[in-house]
């Protein structure tokens, strides 16, 4: 077996021992992970901006932001390590809501394994970990984190991906969240990919919450490449009252450096 494998399942299993939960009271960055990673030495920027124009108007806890048409975003910067591993850092992470105007929610620090060149693949898989550091208004606990499994097919025009979240605030494995995404595409000859996109709570491990007090969104989304620039476009409904009813997400990529800059050696 090779090192960079034994290594991966080495994180991986970690990851499913630590078992880490997010519980914010939204979301700054609302994508499936496909296990694509920046080149070795390739420094990548995605900008993520989600817009709620009809959503949940209570906050979730004292003094958190409210969904109802509030304007979140982050920028994550991203450097590919290996061709199976890339580091991130999001900062600065972004609300605007009716209520407390423009703030700073945080930062996190991100690191996704990946098979490599997972986009040539047939099966590929991965595993992201995100360590979040939390602003008083977005989240009750200072710190959280998440491991986002990956798991797809690329069938050629059709994707297939599942990322089976799991979230912690480290305050026990008995409070353990589940909060998959799923994403299935056609990717049409001109390059312009249409999806559908899932994203659910569905609360603790063991003790799920009954459907309305779940969370489910499903989402049409767009995604094209225009020269160096990648753009994911979407529209998602909520399809339960724990849901936020309409939420608009855009988000753009593109790599920084053209020549690879090495900083681990």
């Amino acid at each position: 077996m090779s090192r960079a494998r034994s290594l991966f399942l080495f994180v991986v299993s970690a990851a499913v021992a630590l078992a880490p939960r997010s519980v914010s009271a939204q979301t700054d960055e609302i994508q499936v992970y496909d296990g694509g990673l920046a080149a070795p030495g390739i420094f990548n920027l995605t900008w993520h901006n989600n817009f709620t124009p009809k959503g949940i108007d209570t906050p979730a806890f004292p003094g958190a932001v409210v969904a109802d048409q509030s304007f979140n975003g982050v920028t994550e910067w991203a450097y590919g390590v290996t061709d199976w591993f890339e580091a991130g850092l999001y900062l600065p992470l972004y609300t605007h809501d009716q209520h407390s105007g423009w703030g700073i929610d945080g930062a996190k620090l991100r690191a996704l394994f990946a098979v490599p060149h997972a986009d040539d693949r047939r099966f590929f898989y991965g595993a992201n970990f995100e360590f979040s550091f939390n602003a008083e208004r977005w989240d009750e606990k200072r710190f959280t984190s998440e491991v986002r499994p990956i798991v797809g097919w690329h069938l050629k025009p059709w994707d297939i991906i599942i990322n089976p979240i799991v979230d912690t605030a480290y305050d026990g494995l008995a409070n353990l969240e589940f909060v998959p995404a799923v994403r299935v595409a056609y990717n049409f000859e001109n390059g312009i990919a249409i999806a559908a996109e899932e994203y659910a709570d569905y609360g603790r491990f063991g003790d799920w919450a009954s459907w309305n007090e779940q969370a489910h969104q499903l989402y049409g989304v767009f995604d094209k490449t225009f020269g160096a620039l990648d753009v994911e476009a979407g529209v998602g409904i909520g399809l339960t009252d724990a849901s936020d009813r309409v939420t608009v997400k855009v988000l753009l990529a593109r790599d920084l450096n053209k020549r690879p800059v090495r900083i681990f050696r």
